[in-house]
């Protein structure tokens, strides 16, 4: 029997991931959200931990939800 395991990509990478389907390097990400590129090197590279604001920012701009981000499973929420 063989199991395959879920890959759970975590938030920088989510986000990483979302920056490059839509070619975009971290300045032009950071310029439209008002952060710096190192605010989102550092993010994506897990270094530095979003405020809720940026969440928000992030899923605005993608158009993503939070527990996507997050990687909050869909039958979690009750």
């Amino acid at each position: 029997m063989t199991e395959v395991m879920e890959m759970v990509l975590s938030l920088g990478e989510k986000l990483r991931n979302l920056r490059e389907d839509r070619d975009l390097n971290q300045t032009q990400l950071g310029n439209a959200l008002n952060m710096t590129q190192r605010k989102i090197s550092y993010i994506e590279c897990g270094k530095f931990e979003p405020s809720i604001a940026d969440i928000v920012s992030f899923c605005h701009f993608f158009r993503v939800s939070a527990d996507y981000l997050l990687g909050i499973p869909e039958g979690y929420r009750k």
